[in-house]
Order: structure tokens, then C-alpha cells, then sequence
């Protein structure tokens, strides 16, 4: 992997993480009822599985991408739509709650639970793999060992999701809480749909080096 190809999918990792998600959610409604220390235990979860899905898409598309041209153009733009599919959703969107009964007091769960629920969170989303399916592969060089550029992503996406994640669950801890009017909650909404369209837009523009 050059360090082109690199740049350009470390800055599509920060436009994905900023955009929200099932990862994102959950990480705001930990945030506000649990605070940022407990928190941080479901971002833990949330990278393992990522690397779960990361692990499965390593593990299935490398030949196939090496083999067709033809396959790389559908799953690429297969992906623009797909993203550009979620900006619009969230444009259109009414403006909704981040969280149920947020202000409810609760029993604090443990560390494990908020490990477990984050991975399932993540590990289960149909959403999360067909995202990986049709974005990461493409910037794998197919004549170069492919494990070492997986690696290479993995890590890439495993920190700018730690940094974003955590953003979130401190914004969620001190900030949303005041968020309570629809117009708030509908300027975020459309900012995270700007995101994912911007993502559209720079995986449309990226073309594999040969």
C-alpha cells in the first residue's frame, strides 16, 4: 500500500467514524447514562468487533478483487451508493431522540457487560459488514501481501474509532444532555448526513494504484 492510497483511507476512516452509526448510538447512550468512564468499556467492545468484521472481509475478498476489475468497480460504487444512501436517510430523517429515557436512573452495568454489548453491537451489524465489503478492499493492492496492508487498515480504523468514540461518549456525558429541541437535534442529524455523503464523494474519487 502506498502512501497515497493510505492517506486517502485514513481521512475516509475519519468521515466514517464521525458518521453516525449503530458504534456511534451506542456510544452517546453510554455516554449519557452511564458517564465516560464506564463508557470507555463499550468502545472496547465496539473494536473488537470491528476486528471481528475485519477479520471476515480479510479472510474472503482478497482473490476475488485480484482476480476482476470488474468486481472492484461494483463493490466500489456499491459503496458510494450505499453512503450516499445513509447521508440522504439522515437528511430526511425527523429529528429523533439519541436515547430512550436517558435521564432515568439505572443500576450501573459492569465492565464485561458494556464489553460484550459493544462488540454484539458492532460484530452483528449488517450494516458494519456490508460497509467493510464494499469500502476496504479497495484500497488493498492485490500484488502486494495483502495481510500486512489489512493490518495496516485494521489499525488505522482502530484509531480514529477510539478517538471518535470516546468524542462521543464525553459529548454525550456533558453536552447532549442540553440537546433537548427538535431543531438541535435535526442540525445534528443533517452535519452526520453531510459527513456521509462526503465519504460518497471521496470514495468515488479514489482510483486504485496499480
Amino acid at each position: 500500500m502506498n502512501l497515497h492510497t493510505w492517506l486517502t483511507f485514513f481521512a475516509a476512516s475519519w468521515l466514517i467514524s464521525l458518521s453516525p452509526g449503530a458504534g456511534a448510538i451506542a456510544s452517546m447512550t453510554a455516554g449519557m447514562r452511564h458517564g465516560w468512564r464506564l463508557g470507555v468499556w463499550n468502545i472496547v467492545g465496539l473494536q473488537l468487533g470491528i476486528a471481528a468484521i475485519l477479520c471476515v472481509v480479510a479472510a474472503g475478498l482478497g482473490a476475488l478483487l485480484a482476480a476482476s476489475e470488474t468486481a472492484f468497480a461494483v463493490i466500489k460504487w456499491a459503496g458510494v451508493a450505499y453512503l450516499l444512501w445513509l447521508g440522504i436517510q439522515q437528511w430526511r430523517a425527523p429529528a429523533g431522540e439519541f436515547a430512550a429515557d436517558a435521564d432515568t436512573p439505572e443500576p450501573p452495568p459492569t465492565r464485561r457487560a458494556l464489553v460484550l454489548r459493544g462488540f454484539l453491537i458492532n460484530a452483528s451489524n449488517p450494516k458494519g459488514l456490508v460497509f467493510m465489503l464494499a469500502v476496504l478492499p479497495q484500497f488493498i493492492d492485490p500484488g502486494k501481501p495483502q495481510l500486512p496492508q489489512y493490518l495496516l487498515c485494521g489499525l488505522s480504523l482502530f484509531i480514529t474509532d477510539i478517538v471518535v468514540m470516546n468524542g462521543y461518549t464525553l459529548l454525550a456525558a456533558r453536552v447532549l444532555r442540553a440537546l433537548r429541541s427538535p431543531q438541535h437535534r435535526l442540525w445534528l442529524q443533517r452535519s452526520f448526513g453531510t459527513l456521509f455523503i462526503s465519504a460518497a464523494l471521496l470514495l468515488a474519487a479514489f482510483r486504485r494504484s496499480n
